[in-house]
């Protein structure tokens, strides 16, 4: 007998959202529901594919397996359905998207009015993760990320570059002075990234990594701790070139400055076989002009 799709998917949700409660709430349905679908395809199966304890789910050596290859599994059907349905019509459907929170918030949100004016088929969700997600993991269909990419199993189509600032507010220079060059900056607060040591890698020469003096685990605090004057900061343009040209923010240290250290990079990235190709493409096309990086 095959395993229905629909228990397979109750079963990604139990994998995705860590347990059998968690997962009915998110499909709404009730958990002895979720139970019987678990224990529906392990039986059909032969295998054990969940580990249950009274705190928490493990996925066993086999279900790790068997996981893996039904989420490329419904992807493909997916694909097939929906390539039926949409030909000849405008995209529609679900389209799940993750960017860093800054991203999301200064240049997302400000064009989601206009496209779902566009594209009223099309249901958006929107998720901010500071770090890389896994697109297949968390069910993800686009993701933008910022700076060099790794991963040549995704397809990537360019949304273009945003130069690096090292800036801080006025009131802030006002007390501590300007850095007119790069060793001033020992004198002086750095503000930096928590984590990914590559964040607090600033665009000048000779310097590998900043040492800061107050952190934070995403861009758009980074930058409200500069804006109210906590210290120096180095940030991508699409978040602070509105603050810079309305003087909210001083750009530094220009003279010295690199421009050419992979972090410009801005990416949308999906799996090249992915079942939602027209609804990402509708996307992309329609913000990549309108983006201000």
């Amino acid at each position: 007998m095959l395993t229905r799709s629909d228990d397979l998917e109750i079963l990604l949700t139990v994998v995705d959202s860590g347990g059998f409660s968690a997962a009915a709430d998110t499909l709404d349905i009730q958990v002895a529901r979720v139970s019987r679908a678990v224990s529906k395809i392990e039986k059909q199966l032969g295998v054990t594919i969940l580990n249950r304890t009274t705190r928490r789910i493990e996925l066993t050596d086999e279900g790790r397996q068997f996981v893996d290859s039904v989420r490329v599994g419904l992807l493909h059907i997916q694909q097939a359905e929906e390539e039926l349905v949409s030909r000849g019509e405008l995209p529609a459907g679900r389209l799940r998207i993750d960017a860093a929170s800054p991203f999301v918030f200064h240049q997302l949100v400000p064009l989601i009015q206009s496209f779902k004016k566009a594209f009223p088929d099309i249901q958006l969700e929107l998720t901010s993760n500071e770090g890389f997600v896994d697109l297949l993991e968390k069910r993800t269909d686009l993701a933008v990320r910022i700076g060099k990419l790794t991963d040549s199993t995704l397809h990537a189509r360019p949304l273009g570059k945003s130069l690096l600032y090292m800036v801080s507010s006025p009131e802030y220079l006002a007390k501590r002075g300007v850095p007119k060059q790069m060793s001033d900056l020992s004198k002086h607060q750095l503000i930096g990234f928590t984590g990914a040591k590559v964040l607090n890698s600033w665009p000048l020469a000779g310097i590998d990594y900043i040492e800061p003096s107050l952190t934070a685990s995403n861009g758009e605090t980074v930058r409200q701790l500069a804006l109210t004057g906590n210290g120096i900061a180095c940030l991508s343009g699409f978040m602070v070139n509105e603050d810079i040209a309305a003087g909210r923010l001083v750009p530094l240290l220009e003279q010295e400055k690199l421009t050419n250290t992979g972090r410009e990079q801005i990416n949308a990235v999906f799996y090249k076989s992915s079942s939602v190709a027209r609804r990402i493409s509708a996307f992309i096309d329609f913000i990549q002009p309108k983006l201000s990086l």
